[in-house]
């Protein structure tokens, strides 16, 4: 992946970042009365938000499977009256809120949630409440943050907030798992906004302290081991393919993988065989290889596939190859790339005044979120939580509290800095 020639000059673009100290457009947007009159929209809707929440949890999305979720989202879109709605080839929502400057062209600010949650069709997504806190599977991950867009629009419009930037409001498929980050790929390199995104906010989870700068990026695999297979008594001696297999999970288990940057690995699942009296004709492994550097990635990718290659290579000699030798093949089943904003760039910088603005203790953070992808392109992009606190994340009993006061000073946060990077006159 590489940066896209026409965005180095869209950046040009973007006004406060660019234009003054990040800091000093989030003090002065601060104290903006239009700003104060958003934040008493994000209180005086409170209920509503919540309402949200409790709506879009409970239209089930499980992976490849948002469809009713996003039709939602776009009549939501639509509703509050953002232009080019629509639901693209990947399944993506999409809708625009104009900016002063281009009237909808672009470059834009995107701001997006994950549609998506990690649980599989059928599973009860009943909303619980107990006072301020509400329990069901996705509630935090990531329906909170749905509905958090939501309300931002809304509260942009009540308090007749004008960007300078074209804002693109973004429901997208694929984060969790084996969804592969295959919406935000789509949005950055195949849609109608590839090469036309300038800045990325990602909204996921709740905790408003943290914002994620440094993509951990991963490589998944799934290695089939074959070979000729017989009677585990009558055919004893042929080449195996759990011992390759065996010997492939000691290899990549013997690499040593750096600290700093954090890398690792794990030998996650296996299958196949017919029964135990038989040598295994079949036989595949599951890894999982991460790092937040792609030259480390890299690095351990290339020694895992050695390890592969020596696992079979010495079950081949260790044992009769007459009938046909042990194989290895490797599928790729996931792939994130790595990336990083560095924390001097603007988006990072009037995220954190924002954050700190609110109240919060702001902090960077390093993990694997639909930003990996812009971040991977060199385009300015963080992840930030929705507002608000909440625990349990991919467990049934997921819950979210949602305490007015911190929820709004939470949400105030993600939109100041929306706001200041988007450039309000």
């Amino acid at each position: 992946m590489r940066v896209i020639p026409w965005l180095c000059l869209s950046l040009l673009f973007l006004a406060p970042a660019a234009l003054a100290s990040p800091e000093s457009g989030v003090a002065k947007l601060s104290s903006d009365r239009r700003f104060a009159a958003a934040q008493k929209v994000l209180a005086a809707e409170h209920d509503r938000t919540v309402a949200d929440i409790v709506r879009l949890t409970q239209i089930p999305a499980p992976p490849f499977g948002e469809g009713r979720r996003a039709e939602a989202v776009r009549n939501d879109f639509a509703a509050l009256g953002l232009k080019d709605v629509e639901i693209d080839a990947e399944g993506n929502v999409t809708g625009v809120r104009p900016g002063r400057r281009t009237g909808g062209k672009g470059p834009f600010v995107a701001v997006a949630a994950h549609l998506d949650t990690v649980f599989p069709a059928g599973t009860d997504v009943t909303v619980r409440r107990e006072g301020w806190r509400l329990s069901a599977p996705g509630v935090g991950d990531n329906s909170r943050s749905v509905a958090t867009l939501l309300a931002w629009i809304r509260a942009l419009d009540a308090a007749g907030l004008s960007t300078e930037t074209d804002l693109l409001f973004v429901g997208n498929v694929g984060e969790e798992g084996a969804g592969d980050l295959r919406g935000v790929k789509h949005l950055f390199l195949k849609g109608p906004y590839a090469g036309r995104i300038a800045a990325f906010f990602s909204v996921d989870g709740s905790d408003p302290s943290g914002i994620v700068t440094r993509g951990v990026g991963s490589k998944r695999y799934r290695v089939t081991f074959t070979g000729p297979g017989g009677h585990s008594y009558g055919a004893f001696g042929i080449v195996n393919p759990m011992a390759a297999l065996a010997g492939a999970v000691t290899g990549l288990y013997g690499l040593s993988a750096p600290t700093n940057p954090k890398t690792t690995y794990s030998a996650s699942v296996v299958g196949g065989g017919t029964s135990v009296n038989s040598i295994p004709a079949s036989v595949f492994l599951e890894v999982d290889l991460r790092s937040e550097d792609p030259d480390a990635l890299a690095d351990l990718d290339r020694a895992f596939r050695a390890a592969v290659e020596r696992a079979v290579a010495a079950e081949n000699s260790a044992r009769s190859t007459s009938y046909g030798p042990v194989r290895a093949e490797l599928g790729v089943i996931g792939e994130r790339p790595a990336g990083r904003t560095a924390s001097d760039k603007g988006i990072v910088r009037v995220t954190r005044s924002a954050i700190l603005d609110q109240g919060f203790a702001a902090r960077e953070e390093t993990a694997s979120t639909d930003s990996n992808i812009p971040m991977s392109l060199g385009i300015p992009a963080v992840t930030i939580g929705a507002g608000g606190s909440g625990g349990r994340a991919h467990a049934l009993d997921e819950w979210i509290d949602v305490e007015p006061s911190e929820m709004v000073r939470g949400m105030s946060a993600g939109l100041l800095a929306i706001l200041a990077q988007a450039g309000v006159r």
